[in-house]
């Protein structure tokens, strides 16, 4: 499973550097988000590469859901596919956008990539082990090593959104103590939380499922997690009556690694 996704990410990371440096057409769709030349190749590749090797499994890909194309996933084992997260921070050309592919399991993300291809770094996470994977110059692996989400720092490090930063997110920080706040772009936020660079990450504007699923599944291989409304972990696959409500996250809080209980799974977080 998880050599497709390397794959199939590495492909549309190259893919999407090739346009990087250029002055790509930027159009905005009906959500008013910008989209490039290098959201629809990268997602034509990703969907190529997993059509090919699972076709059993329904894609959800957001290029493919702002036209229109929604699959039937009844059967509760998906994919969710962001070719190109972080599409202002790629026009602005700041390094901090990714390729993200997850496979969902009954609302779980349970494998995941994340590429961050103007970084040369990919996250993944499966059965409880993530990993950071060093990419080369020519787009191949060039070494792994596996990471772990920390306990939380003294004191806390939060990371919070470049782009959609918030006075909520501010009001939150200040009411929890934190003072130190490192900003990102994309879902890398939740890698650094993945790989112990820091411990929490609000967010309290609107986010999309496919914008999430793939860090989340990285956070939860690597011990942390994400919560949702009412505390408890953030769940995907919500199909509502209307599209602009389908897939959509209520606002969260992501984790790294806690000592409380959290609700809704009976488990504890622990230290290794």
């Amino acid at each position: 499973m998880l050599d497709i996704l390397e794959k199939a990410a590495l492909e549309a990371g190259r893919a999407i550097l090739s346009i990087y440096a250029t002055a790509p057409e930027i159009t905005v769709k009906a959500d008013n988000s910008p989209v490039t030349e290098a959201d629809q190749r990268a997602e034509d590749i990703i969907l190529r590469h997993l059509g090919a090797a699972f076709p059993e499994i329904p894609v959800v890909a957001e290029e493919g859901v702002a036209a229109g194309i929604v699959p039937d996933i009844g059967g509760e084992v998906f994919f969710l596919v962001d070719p190109l997260d972080g599409t202002k921070e790629f026009i602005q050309q700041n390094g901090d956008f990714t390729v993200n592919i997850a496979l969902i399991r009954q609302g779980v993300p349970v494998a995941g990539i994340v590429y961050a291809p103007a970084k040369d770094v990919a996250y993944t996470g499966i059965d409880g082990r993530a990993e950071r994977l060093e990419i080369g110059p020519d787009g191949t692996i060039t070494g792994r090593k596996r990471i772990f989400a920390r306990l939380p720092a003294n004191p806390v490090v939060a990371v919070a959104s470049r782009s959609h930063h918030s006075t909520e997110i501010e009001t939150y920080l200040d009411e929890q103590g934190i003072t130190g706040c490192r900003y990102s772009g994309s879902s890398l936020k939740f890698c650094l939380l993945a790989e112990g660079d820091a411990d929490i990450y609000p967010r309290f504007t609107r986010t999309m499922e496919w914008d999430t699923a793939a860090g989340d599944a990285v956070l939860r291989a690597a011990g942390g997690v994400t919560l949702g409304a009412e505390g408890v972990p953030l769940l995907y696959g919500k199909v509502a009556d209307d599209a602009e409500h389908s897939f959509a996250n209520p606002h969260f809080i992501a984790f790294g690694r806690r000592l409380t209980p959290v609700p809704g799974t009976g488990t504890r977080k622990q230290g290794n």
